[in-house]
């Protein structure tokens, strides 16, 4: 370890910066955020810098260093756009005793301002002891991802109650013990999720239990999206590695699962035609089971669990049994798989309005209001249709629209395995006639899909050199 990490407790202390330019402004408002009093020395200053002077935010003295300007300061910032000037201050302040940082400068330095996640009270520097300041913002941006804006409240909240577990547990062991259970379970989620009211409560009853307290578990439901991971939310993933058994089903990518914890245990409840793994009454039942049990349990649905996800239903079973839940929404399938063929689902000159419908087939038939479906200017996609897809193109055409209106079938959208099918409501049928798509395909319908070739990005794998994309749609 080539420096000491620590953190200065500079709040209404004064803390001097000389330069008024664009990287004095980035330290500077490090330095007000942790409530230093600031001074700057510069002959100019930034127009923001300006303003905040004029306000009386900071202290200004316009003109060049001098060796008094660093009387009384905590610390000092060199950030001129002379470096041997820098170099000059930083010198006169290592003389005095007084921490400096040169900007562009480490070996001038006698510390270094790292990369900072503010979660405050929570917060996490990253340093790469100067070696690369782009890699350390890397690594905050990773790190932003798994700490959620919530850690600031636990950490308030453990703030609060530090006396009183310290007062409850004697020995340091069952302090941290204490601390272990809370900071990783049900008080912690009733933060995350906004319920402080029912955090303190939880908090008052872990703290009056003489043994870990055997509560209810809880239940996340959680959208996975349409099948690139890093299309996960942030409070998805979080929650996908800490719970203790996970219930996922077929529309789940085994890239999605691979961030689930470990340890976890792992449900498969995965439905299909005509091929139900689990009933949906019965994954309801399971799911309260589990969390009656004291599991937290992570209930991993494809794309969105509120769009034809059943979502509803599961946790109408959890709430009619009081059992604590989450719900997480996810990027729902049609954006998803939309997005990453180049199709947007609305447009000006193409589509006002979109419509999501369920394709599944009852008793041959699809019984859905074709008339409305068959109106102009508007998008309309199918999930779970490919089974029907030609009796959604005989009532679709039945129902008006036009037999060169555009279509698309999209299977594993957003994967590297996407693979795209195109062409019109007269000719889709025959084109996937000799290699047909697999479930799960989405079906886009509507003049967007014209836009496809021009606003194709995604990079799709060797299938699409080997003619599951079709040739432009002005061929057909």
């Amino acid at each position: 370890m080539e420096l000491l990490p620590i953190f200065l407790e500079v709040k209404n202390k004064p803390c001097l910066v000389v330069g008024g330019g664009e990287t004095a402004v980035r330290k500077i408002a490090s330095l007000r955020r942790a409530g230093a009093a600031v001074r700057v020395v510069s002959p100019q200053l930034d127009e923001h810098l300006g303003k905040l002077a004029a306000t009386g935010a900071i202290a200004h003295l316009q003109r060049p260093f001098e060796e008094a300007d660093l009387a009384g300061a905590v610390l000092a910032i060199a950030a001129t756009d002379d470096p041997s000037v820098n170099r000059h201050i930083a010198d006169i302040a290592k003389r005095h005793g007084i921490p400096v940082n040169v900007v562009d400068q480490p070996a001038a330095c006698s510390f270094i301002m790292p990369s900072i996640v503010d979660r405050s009270p929570v917060v996490v520097a990253v340093s790469t002891s100067t070696a690369s300041p782009v890699l350390a913002r890397l690594l905050r941006t990773r790190l932003e991802s798994l700490i959620p804006a919530g850690y600031g409240r636990l950490g308030a909240l453990c703030g609060r109650y530090r006396a009183a577990v310290k007062a409850r547990f004697a020995d340091q062991r069952d302090r941290r013990r204490f601390w272990d259970r809370v900071l990783q379970g049900a008080v912690a989620e009733r933060v995350f999720s906004g319920h402080l009211d029912e955090a303190d409560a939880a908090m008052e009853r872990e703290l009056a239990a003489a043994e870990p307290s055997g509560d209810m578990g809880e239940v996340y439901l959680v959208g996975a999206g349409p099948g690139d991971p890093d299309l996960l939310t942030f409070r998805a993933l979080r929650l996908m590695q800490q719970a203790d058994v996970v219930v996922y089903d077929r529309l789940v990518a085994e890239p999605i699962l691979d961030l689930v914890r470990r340890d976890a245990k792992r449900v498969f409840v995965g439905k299909e035609r005509n091929n139900h793994t689990m009933r949906q009454e019965e994954i309801n039942r399971l799911l309260a089971d589990l969390a009656k049990a004291g599991h937290r349990v992570v209930r991993l649905k494809g794309g969105d669990p509120f769009i034809f996800g059943r979502g509803g239903e599961e946790i109408d079973t959890l709430a009619a049994q009081r059992i604590p839940f989450q719900v997480v929404p996810g990027i729902t399938a049609a954006s998803g798989c939309a997005t990453y063929t180049g199709i947007p689902l609305t447009h000006r000159d193409y589509a006002q309005s979109v419509t999501f419908v369920a394709g599944h087939l009852k008793d041959g038939t699809i019984d859905l209001n074709w008339q409305q479906l068959a109106q102009p200017n508007q998008t309309v996609v199918f999930y779970m249709g490919l089974v029907g897809l030609a009796v959604i193109v005989e009532q679709l055409t039945a129902a008006g629209i036009s037999p060169d209106m555009p279509v698309a079938l999209v299977q594993q959208g957003t994967t590297p395995n996407q693979r795209v099918y195109t062409g019109t409501l007269s000719t889709i049928l025959e084109r996937i006639a000799q290699d047909p798509p697999q479930p799960p395909t989405l079906i886009i319908v509507g003049e967007v899909v014209r836009l496809r070739e021009k606003l194709n990005w995604f990079q799709e794998s060797r299938y699409s050199e080997q003619g599951a994309t079709t040739p432009p749609l002005s061929g057909s």
